[in-house]
This record gives C-alpha cells, structure tokens and sequence, in this order.
C-alpha cells in the first residue's frame, strides 16, 4: 500500500492535521504504524486520493459525472452486488463464503437472479449445433446468435421470462464451449479440460462464484446499457461478451498468463520482475483500485489451490506473487488467480472461460434491472472546435 504522511496528506486534502485524524476514526482514510513505537502513522495515498476527488466533485457539479465514469462515486442504483470494506455481497449474501461453502454455482446463479434454481438446472437451450472454432468467447458468442434466432420467447421481456431466457443462455454458451450437455456447468467443464483431480469441480465452482458480478464493471455496464434499450438478453450478453473481451478487462488474463510464459520457473521470477520494472513495463495481475489490501477473491482462491493443489503452476504463481510483492508492495489480482489455475488445469483459455461463464449469471441480473429502468443515455460535453 502506498502511503504518506499526516502532513503531506493533509496538504493533499487541504484541512488540519486535527481533521485528518478524524477522518481515520470515520474510517475514510486507512492508516498504519510508521515504526516500531507506533508513535507516527502512515496514511493510505489511495484513499487520500479518493477523498480529493469526492471533494473537487462536490466543488464542481459539472465534473461529476465525468468522474464517475472513471472509478469514481455511483451513477447507477442496483440491488445485485455491494463491494464495501474489501468484501464483496451478493444480494446481501457474503460472496466468499457462497463460494468457500458446499455451494453450486447454480445456486449461487438463483440468488443473483432472485430465481428458483429450477430457473437453471431445467432450463433446455435452443437446439443448435455449437459452433466448433474460435476462442471460447467467439464460441459462446456465436452459439448465442443462433440461439437468439431460434428463440422467440426471448422477446418476452417481463421478468420471469427474461430469467427463464437467462437459464437457456447459460446452458447454451456452457454447451459451446465444453460440448457436454449433462451434469452442473462445474462438472461439465472438468470433462471437457479433461481434468479427473480430486476437488477439480469445486475449484472450478469456487473461480465461476468469484466471478459471477463485481458491481458496474464494463461488461455489465454495457448489458445494462443494452437492455435499457428493450434488446433481448441474448443480444445483451453478446454485447457483454465483446466487453469482455477488450485487453483491459477479461482480455486481461492473456496478459497475465504472458507473464506466466515468460518467467517460466519460479527461479526466474525476480528476475523477471526486476527486468520488466527497469523497462517500464508494467506487471498486470496486481493491485486492483477497489481493494488497497488485496483482492479478495484472488486470495481465496489462491490460498485454496495452495491447500489442494502440488502442482508446478502453483510454485510458479506463489513466485512471480512473492517477486512482484517484494518489488511494489501490491498483492494479486483475481485474473492472476484464474491464470494459476489455468496452468493447473492445463488449459491456458480456462481462465478467459470462468471468467465469461461466471459473469454471465451476473450479466442477466443486470439486464433485469435494465429491462425494469429507463433507458441509459447520458449526455456528451462538446469540447471540440466551432
């Protein structure tokens, strides 16, 4: 965690030392020792930050909009995903503990969709011959659009229906991407990878959970902009999965796994990372701006493939995360997670999958609240010339 010191983020904020202190015993600033006397504290830069754009929002309205577009305060009520504290809810439902528990994700699925898990487990898809080429989200993408064509009561957009809409479209983009039409999604991903591990399922049911929603990503945005518009919830999650795809969101796994191939052995780890940091490139996989101590969903699953797995991708993402820790003091991301266990798996599009199957149970939770509000369209400030 980057940190200064009381006074400079006093400065920073424009207020009194006396008020600074304040606002740590609110709790909207983070603090920590600075020595072993713990006389003297450092204080959290991220959050000083935060607090400085709050403040240069409320001075001028006019920017407000714009600031939230870019990790900044909320601009749109939902009932689906809270992210307070480093934790993460579904519909009130602790995030972590749905996936550490006994827990489908199915289950996990009827609770973002306020559905009855029937809504899932009966859902039959549109008969489509799956498409065979591509990488699995041109797959899932390309199923859908077949699907769509053949599925008239997907115009139907009252809520019951937009959900039992949903539970076809998740069979159909698992069936495109595993060929297997039987059995939990989990269970049918660990057939097609071809993995008969002991306790493959459940971290594979653990990485789709974790996944499942993170409150107004890109992806989800751009369904709900979508479904605000009366398209159907195929044509919504196609628009998701070209979200999704983009090098600065799912299509980040690809980046993370290219670090994986280039440092190859954990020996080679800090080298790596010294090498990439004297170049000026950057190290994607760590540091996420919503969680100063650390993703929490990379940690779970990170520390569950440590408990379960002796694999040789495990040492090598445990090196490339101590490496990069050491160099920058910033922890592991869930696309770093995913791309461990990709590597144990031995399959290097696991990771871009769970990622897109997992967030398409989040995907129609949002279309119902879009197809339930007005149509989204905000306004452009014209900065151009004439």
């Amino acid at each position: 965690m980057e940190t200064v010191s009381a006074q400079e983020a006093a400065e920073m904020l424009g207020i009194s030392v006396a008020t600074l202190y304040s606002y740590v015993s609110r709790g909207l600033i983070h603090s920590e020792p600075d020595d072993e006397s713990r006389r003297t504290h450092r204080y959290s830069l991220a959050d000083v930050r935060r607090l400085k754009a709050r403040q240069q929002a409320r001075r001028q309205p006019d920017r407000r909009a714009e600031g939230a577009l870019h990790w900044g305060v909320p601009v749109l009520e939902s009932a689906i995903t809270q992210i307070i504290d480093g934790r993460i809810f579904y519909r009130g439902w602790d995030a972590l503990a749905l996936a550490s528990e006994p827990v489908s994700f199915e289950q996990t699925t009827a609770i973002l969709w306020g559905a009855d898990i029937d809504t899932i487990l009966g859902a039959q898809p549109p008969p489509i011959e799956p498409p065979g080429e591509g990488s699995p989200l041109e797959r899932m993408q390309a199923a859908l659009l077949r699907a769509s064509a053949a599925d008239v009561a997907a115009y139907d957009l009252r809520p019951d229906a937009v959900r039992a809409a949903g539970g076809r479209i998740l069979q159909t983009v698992t069936q495109a991407v595993t060929g297997q039409h039987s059995g939990s999604i989990a269970e049918r991903l660990a057939r097609a990878w071809g993995s008969g591990a002991p306790g493959t399922d459940a971290l594979i049911t653990m990485a789709l959970i974790l996944c499942a929603d993170h409150e107004l990503n890109v992806s989800a945005f751009t369904v709900r902009t979508v479904a605000s518009a009366q398209a159907t919830p195929y044509q919504a999650v196609v628009a998701g999965l070209a979200a999704l795809s983009g090098a600065k969101h799912g299509g980040f796994t690809y980046r993370v796994a290219a670090l994986f191939n280039e440092v190859g052995t954990p020996e080679r780890a800090a080298s790596v990372v010294r090498d990439r940091l004297r170049r000026g490139d950057d190290l994607p996989g760590f540091g996420h701006p919503l969680y100063p101590k650390g993703d929490p969903r990379a940690r779970l699953l990170l520390d569950r493939l440590g408990e379960q797995v002796d694999e040789a991708g495990v040492a090598l993402g445990a090196a490339i995360e101590a490496a990069a820790y050491e160099a920058l003091g910033r922890p592991p991301t869930v696309d770093f997670a995913l791309t461990v266990l990709a590597r144990v798996l031995g399959t290097p599009d696991a990771a871009i999958t769970l990622f897109a199957l997992g967030r398409t149970a989040g995907w129609i939770a949002h279309a119902l609240e879009g197809y339930a509000g007005r149509m989204i369209r905000p306004r452009a400030r014209y900065v151009g010339q004439g």
